[in-house]
């Protein structure tokens, strides 16, 4: 990618109505624009991310037996009324020109369980694991704080299929460790804990996936003893005892809350008869689990946590690209050059090639843009015949032989 060529620009200023960090930074970057309260468009850099995002989680969806799918997003009224849950508040809801009534997908249970009675009718049908990547809506009346509560945003569910509750607690396990693997492949591991929550109407328990930071809006409990992680609350109906242990003494922690998994059992497939016969030809209800991550919420927190006072500073795997390459005036040339060997060895660069910005604000773009490594090309690095490389984040760049480079940069 040419930077002379990009769509988007960088601002120094972000707009004054954001408050919370990643909302400043990614518009500042040109990763997002903000159309209105929850709702952002994605630019290149930020789509860019999005998909790195989105493939992280699609390899460990298929790693643990994911099925891909794509589901609706328009869902008629008549299957959330099978559920009793057409009255949800924050549900979107419009009538067609003949006065039917649908609404706009929040979550999808509504939709995979007729789905899934389709294809199960047999034990030998079970178990089956089924995903999806796409936007939802919620009419959410709190829309702040960037990306990290929005009205429509994209995320990924995964719904699972069993012939009993003991086949879906081992699956729950296995998404436990695939959720673990996603938030460390992202930057997020040190700072993210798994976390006991409300199994709401489905089970006594669930899990979410909280990331420590001063910007959240959730709190979690940590117990001194046994080193459980509690929501709030949990944490209130237990009168703040680890109700692992008996602990009392906690640490308080503000966290974001960027996945969670329930174990639904047969909430959904009694209302719509979702059963199958097992090897004596009884027929049996189907078990099930959910389990999202919400993608722009990933990719707000990720901001969140990875910065500093000049910028962005991505996640290697989720960085929009590997490489930031500047040529300096008198070094066009030979910036040409490194950036096609660069594109020849499947290096991910953008090509900072514009003429009519100085050294300085070529630097300081570099800074809040956050790519993981800067190259820069000048007269003074080809004297010595050199590259001068520096890692986001790190104060002290390197001088590098040019034959070097592709070494360097794996």
């Amino acid at each position: 990618m040419r930077q002379s060529l990009l769509f988007s620009k960088t601002t120094k200023e972000a707009p004054k109505e954001e408050i919370s960090v990643n909302a400043q930074l990614l518009i500042r970057a040109g990763f997002v624009d903000k159309l209105m309260a929850g709702v952002y468009s994605y630019l290149p850099l930020g789509f860019l991310v999005l998909g790195k995002i989105e493939e992280v989680i699609r390899q460990e969806m298929n790693r643990i037996g994911g099925q891909e799918i794509f589901l609706p997003a328009l869902h008629p009224k008549t299957n959330w009324q099978q559920t009793k849950r057409w009255g949800y508040p924050e549900m979107f809801k419009l009538k067609n020109r003949e006065g039917k009534e649908f609404g706009l997908g929040w979550t999808h249970e509504e939709i995979i369980t007729p789905l899934a009675r389709k294809f199960i009718s047999s034990y030998k049908d079970l178990p089956v694991y089924i995903y999806q990547i796409q936007d939802k809506f919620r009419d959410e009346l709190r829309a702040k704080s960037g990306l990290l509560r929005g009205v429509e945003f994209l995320m990924k569910d995964l719904y699972s299929f069993h012939r009993d509750e003991k086949d879906l607690d081992r699956y729950y396990e296995k998404v436990k460790a695939a959720y673990l693997r996603i938030f460390r492949r992202c930057g997020l591991k040190k700072e993210t804990y798994l976390t006991l929550a409300s199994g709401g109407t489905f089970s006594r328990y669930s899990h979410e996936f909280q990331t420590m930071t001063s910007a959240g809006e959730d709190t979690i409990y940590l117990c001194s003893k046994c080193e459980l992680a509690i929501n709030k609350e949990i944490i209130e109906k237990e009168k703040f005892t680890c109700p692992k242990c008996g602990g009392k003494k906690l640490e308080v922690r503000k966290t974001i809350e960027i996945g969670n998994i329930f174990k639904l059992k047969n909430k959904f497939s009694g209302p719509f008869n979702l059963i199958f016969k097992d090897e004596d030809g009884k027929e049996k209800e189907v078990f099930m689990g959910c389990y999202g991550i919400g993608l722009g919420r990933l990719m707000g927190t990720i901001a969140e946590i990875h910065h500093d006072d000049k910028g962005l500073v991505w996640p290697g795997e989720v960085a929009p690209f590997r490489v930031h390459l500047i040529s300096l005036t008198g070094a066009e040339k030979e910036g040409e050059k490194l950036y096609r060997d660069l594109l020849d060895q499947n290096i991910e660069v953008m090509y900072d090639d514009r003429k009519d910005k100085s050294a300085g604000e070529k630097f300081a773009e570099a800074d809040l843009i956050g790519i993981p490594l800067r190259v820069v090309v000048s007269e003074r690095t080809l004297q010595k015949n050199c590259l001068e490389l520096k890692k986001r984040g790190e104060q002290k760049a390197k001088l590098i032989k040019i034959k070097e480079i592709k070494k360097c940069l794996n």
